[in-house]
């Protein structure tokens, strides 16, 4: 069967479609950052409270995420969040004034949060559907699509110094993104709706001749209390985006002001962490069918925390970027992982668990930043190694499902 007509494959391409959308959209604006602080003449302080915007925005978001998970489904959130998230660079770079800019962003974080729970449901149903991993690489598309944003905010800054230039042709790229996740989306992610088993709410299915009156629809629409279970879920994931934030946003200024790299150098570290974690998400579901999630996680998290506090205690240049390549490699595998086993708890749980995702992932960085000031930014680096650590210890607590047989995976990359 041709790649064209294969359902598997032409559903990734389109879940893909989302992830890739969701990366590039984020650092679309976040390459603009210094522009828009001119533009607005926003303080340091002014743009870190800006920044903190979408973090507060994706945090408050769960239970309007949740609601809209169970009235629309993960197919609907997902096209409709996407196209909102395209409108909202316009709204940014058309912003007057301060408190419509922190308004955009705060609204920017709430749509972050509907696509990222709608999405990674969409890929945990792909792959219950179709009994084959691939989350760790539509997550891999997601950090690809920062470096194409990365890429194209180079090239418009070169070309213009228009802000709403630079997010006009960015727009029509999401657009045409969304026109293809629009045909291959799923219309159906069983999984990521499943009643939660550690829940209270789990209740033996109804007869097949029953009448399609919902006796489990009020059921279904209640929200429940986390379990246990998904409480260690949302610890290890933002743990994990703590430190795949911060380390995209202040490996560089480690690289200059602490191991005294040159000018030359220091970009290289957002470089080693990006090139490690996209290799490693290209190959890491081979990985998960032959040792499973939870191994996979375990080992990896105990690598990037390790690795990075060997590099900050050694010093220099060198080890920094080693550390950093450790840090990339290990906690690639990390979010696909934890996503996976949150859709199969129900479509709350993936929604808490997703909201906590992006929260860490926006909030990292700020936080970071906090220790830094208070300390010195080795220090704030550390505490980078010990979230990585910290996802180890979590992933000891969650029950992780068998390996997929490797025959049923992609053993090789997409």
């Amino acid at each position: 069967m041709s790649r064209l007509h294969d359902p598997f494959r032409r559903g990734q391409l389109a879940i893909a479609a989302l992830f890739l959308s969701l990366g590039f959209q984020y650092a679309t604006w976040a390459a603009r950052i210094p522009a828009v602080k001119a533009d607005l003449d926003l303080s340091a302080a002014e743009v870190g409270v800006l920044l903190m915007a979408a973090g507060v925005g994706a945090a408050v978001s769960f239970p309007a995420v949740a609601w809209l998970m169970r009235r629309m489904g993960s197919r609907r959130l997902a096209l409709l969040s996407q196209l909102g998230l395209a409108l909202l660079l316009l709204a940014l770079a058309a912003a007057p004034n301060y408190p419509v800019a922190l308004l955009v962003m705060c609204a920017d974080g709430v749509l972050v949060g509907c696509l990222n729970v709608a999405m990674n449901a969409q890929g945990a149903a792909l792959e219950a559907r179709h009994e084959r991993n691939t989350m760790a690489r539509l997550h891999a598309v997601f950090s690809a699509g920062s470096l194409l944003a990365a890429l194209l905010a180079s090239g418009m800054t070169a070309a213009t110094g228009s802000v709403m230039a630079h997010f006009g042709v960015a727009v029509v790229l999401l657009a045409a993104l969304g026109v293809t996740a629009r045909s291959g989306l799923l219309d159906e992610d069983a999984p990521a709706d499943r009643p939660d088993p550690a829940g209270a709410e789990a209740a033996a299915e109804p007869p097949a001749d029953a009448p399609a009156a919902a006796e489990p629809e009020p059921a279904r629409r209640r929200w429940t209390v986390p379990s246990r279970l998904t409480l260690w879920m949302c610890c290890a994931m933002v743990f994990g985006t703590v430190a795949e934030g911060a380390m995209n946003d202040w490996s560089a200024l480690y690289l200059k002001d602490v191991a005294e790299a040159s000018a030359e150098l220091a970009p290289l570290g957002i470089a080693v962490v990006s090139g490690m974690m996209v290799v490693a998400r290209l190959f890491a579901d081979g990985w998960r069918s032959r040792w499973g999630d939870g191994r996979v996680v375990l080992l990896g998290s105990a690598v990037a925390g390790t690795g990075l506090a060997v590099a900050l205690v050694s010093g220099g240049v060198a080890p920094a970027l080693a550390g950093f390549a450790c840090m990339g490699l290990g906690i690639a595998a990390v979010t696909p992982c934890v996503y996976a086993a949150a859709a199969r708890q129900g479509s709350d749980a993936l929604t808490l668990v997703a909201a906590m995702g992006t929260t860490g992932l926006l909030a990292g960085p700020p936080l970071i930043g906090f220790i830094a000031g208070a300390s010195n930014l080795a220090w704030g680096m550390g505490a980078v190694a010990a979230s990585a650590g910290a996802v180890a210890l979590c992933s000891t607590r969650i029950r992780w499902t068998a390996p997929a047989p490797v025959a049923q995976s992609e053993a090789t990359p997409a």
